[in-house]
């Protein structure tokens, strides 16, 4: 193999190890992001108005040396150039890895790397259109589909989780949610060196299936509970 074949392949292979890299920063940080909002989601247990108060609470953080929501906007366009950043990785690391593939994958030649990586990108691209539809619900439209108060955090909550279909989408989204974190902890774990053992594959393998689990769980708890009608107006 020639000299510049060789760097050419160290450069693609530093440039690989790098976007990993990135995809798994980015990733950690929406795991916090993750869960700090099911905290604040579980505020619903509480009634109305330990709910509405923690939703004011995040408008009026940073007063007054930040304007009012000012801190909220600071966390929206972190968490957007940390989607930007983590999507980007994941398709270019993923057009890579079809280029270098020679041969396509049979069903009897599959492996559980390659349902996994099919699992990650399907699931991701499913959160992803969740995501607009959950801020649309929520954030920036804040539509009612019930067409009562938008204003109110949580009548809008209630409203939104009191159609069976809203909370089946929802609880769907979770799933994959919870799926797309399982995978996405161990594979950030490899890339930032924490499986070197067995006994560190082990926890790691742990700890992403009971996050993953929790967060699945805690996120789902909300919307049963109104659709349950343990969660009333």
């Amino acid at each position: 193999m020639s000299t510049p074949t060789l760097v050419k392949g160290a450069r693609a292979s530093r440039s690989t190890i790098a976007l990993k890299l990135l995809m798994a920063g980015s990733g950690f940080l929406f795991l916090g992001f993750v869960l700090a909002h099911m905290y604040g989601n579980l505020k619903a247990f509480g009634g109305r108005k330990a709910f509405n108060e923690y939703a004011e609470h995040l408008r009026v953080l940073g007063e007054p040396m930040l304007p009012h929501g000012g801190a909220l906007w600071i966390l929206r366009v972190g968490l957007i150039v940390a989607l930007v950043v983590h999507v980007y990785c994941a398709v270019v690391l993923w057009r890579r890895a079809a280029r270098a593939r020679t041969t396509k994958y049979v069903m009897k030649k599959d492996t559980g790397a390659t349902r996994a990586s099919l699992m990650m990108r399907w699931g991701g691209l499913a959160i992803l259109v969740f995501l607009v539809w959950h801020l649309l619900n929520f954030t920036i439209g804040k539509v009612n589909p019930q067409g009562g108060a938008t204003n109110d955090p949580y009548l809008l909550m209630v409203d939104t989780f009191d159609l069976w279909w809203m909370t089946l989408i929802y609880i769907a989204a979770m799933l994959a949610l919870g799926a797309h974190l399982h995978h996405g902890i161990w594979s950030a774990a490899q890339t930032l060196g924490w499986t070197g053992t067995a006994v560190k594959r082990k926890r790691a393998k742990a700890f992403g299936f009971v996050t993953a689990l929790v967060i699945s769980i805690g996120f789902s708890l909300v919307p049963l509970a109104v659709l349950a009608g343990i969660i009333t107006k």
